[in-house]
């Protein structure tokens, strides 16, 4: 068996390991970095950037279609599937070429590639025939697709988005279980590309807002162009001659059978915690298996193991794997003497159209503050009129007392612009009164948010709505 003794040990080689590695030889040039498969991130192979691929060809065809709305007649559009995939998959080779490569660049000696498994606290087993002494360790295992037990049986017929980008070619047909982030971006990508589309949900509304009033908008939006069968519970799946047969239940109870070419399971993500022998760790778990970490430092307990990345179960986007590695990898490195760090403020965008994000705290997270929202309707802001995009809103919440921003959520063009200006604004902890001295462009979609700003500006001079079912509240009474 052969021994390797380093200052700290590295699980996995995606976004979040990569930065812990680099953070950790800042303080030790023994650091290991242990790949159980393949180098090359979740974003870059089968993540952010081949599923964005897509959505662009997809945007071109609806721009072909849609081009009359301006008085451009440009006849629908012919849509080679194979040629669509086949960018997808070049581009995505060449983003995933250059992740290889700078992994590769590492000194091969500081590499290792296999299963690492838990001995002790500070012990790992590699493959078969390597033990890795640690110092410090960083799990940064990353997560895999959760595939309901009641698709399995539609085979090879059943995919996940870490397949959908390896496909010779569109299919005729896909059942898309799920819409959340994952599940809208590529169904409406697919049904804009030609493919019959029909999107399964367990939930009332699609997407990742919670703030009531902008997912019921943003459902009512997307349901205008997509088939969104909400409310509905899987019931078996069959593998067909044809493809597969899946039998739901609607929301009244009534099951219904229908048949498609391929099935996408887009039910989420899970950890991969399940394979390191985490019992050896000593570590406390949650009821997830994912060990109870504290998210200003990412220790695990009062352990010399980090976390970070999908493998916290946390914020599974890149941004959050990126700045989780750095801390983790920056403590592992200086154990024992860690430090709390900067935590970006929470920031999502769904890159459907419309655009969704989410900035700061979940809206329900806010329901003890008091607070106000300003609100805009993009149906007649001038930009996105302009542009033939002028639907959904965009909510601000504030402080009342301080008129500090708190968040933001919008279903609405350009969210992805807007979302970065809101979240570097809550990020610096400006009010409503700094961000409306701003300066604001004209014609541009950011005056929307001027309107939000200033309709939550308007809220906070107003005195407080009276308590539900109570005119005089006064002690005693």
């Amino acid at each position: 068996m052969n021994q390797l003794s380093v200052d700290v040990a590295v699980i996995g080689a995606g976004s979040a390991g990569l930065t812990a590695f680099r953070a950790a030889r800042l303080h030790h040039e023994r650091v290991v970095l242990i790949e159980q498969a393949q180098y090359g991130t979740t974003c870059a192979r089968v993540g952010c950037m081949p599923s964005k691929l897509l959505i662009a060809a997809a945007q071109a065809a609806y721009g072909v279609r849609h081009a009359n709305v301006f008085g451009v007649h440009a006849g629908d559009p012919r849509i080679d599937g194979a040629a669509v995939m086949r960018r997808v998959r070049e581009e995505r080779d060449r983003f995933v070429g250059g992740v290889v490569g700078s992994t590769e660049a590492i000194a091969p000696e500081w590499r290792l590639m296999g299963q690492a498994r838990f001995l002790d606290p500070s012990r790992l087993q590699v493959g078969e025939d390597t033990v890795v002494n640690a110092r410090a360790v960083v799990i940064a295992t990353g997560s895999r697709p959760f595939i309901p037990p009641e698709l399995q049986a539609a085979a090879d017929r059943l995919f996940t988005s870490d397949d959908v980008f390896d496909w010779p070619t569109l299919p005729e047909s896909v059942a898309i279980v799920g819409v959340g982030v994952i599940g809208l971006e590529l169904g409406q990508a697919l049904h804009r590309l030609g493919v019959r589309v029909v999107l399964f949900g367990r939930a009332d509304t699609t997407g990742q807002l919670d703030d009531p009033a902008l997912a019921k908008l943003a459902t009512t939006i997307f349901s205008r162009e997509l088939d969104l069968r909400l409310q509905t519970e899987l019931v078996r799946s069959e593998r067909t001659a044809q493809g597969v047969a899946l039998t739901v239940r609607d929301r009244h109870g009534v099951e219904t059978t229908e048949h498609f070419s391929h099935v996408l399971s887009a039910t989420g993500r899970v950890p991969n915690v399940d394979q390191l022998d985490l019992a050896n760790s000593g570590l406390a778990l949650g009821d997830n298996g994912v060990p109870v970490f504290d998210p200003a430092t990412m220790q695990c307990g009062a352990s010399a193991i980090f976390i970070a990345g999908d493998a916290s179960n946390e914020r599974a986007l890149l941004h959050e794997a990126v700045d989780q590695g750095r801390i983790a990898g920056d403590n592992a490195g200086a154990w024992p003497n860690m430090r709390p760090a900067l935590r970006h403020v929470p920031f999502s965008i769904a890159f459907s159209e419309p655009q969704l994000t989410q900035v700061g705290p979940r809206w329900k997270q806010l329901q003890d503050a008091d607070y106000v929202i300003g609100r805009v309707s993009f149906e007649d802001q001038g930009r996105s009129r302009v542009i033939g995009e002028n639907h959904g809103a965009l909510h601000v919440y504030a402080e009342r007392s301080t008129g500090r921003l708190l968040g933001a959520q919008m279903a609405g063009p350009r969210a992805e612009h807007l979302g970065h200006l809101l979240a570097w604004a809550l990020q610096n902890e400006m009010t409503i009164g700094q961000m409306l001295r701003m300066p604001f462009y004209h014609p541009v979609i950011e005056e929307g948010l001027r309107t939000a700003l200033k309709d939550a500006r308007d809220q906070m001079s107003k005195p407080p709505p009276p308590i539900e079912h109570c005119d005089d509240c006064t002690p005693g009474v």
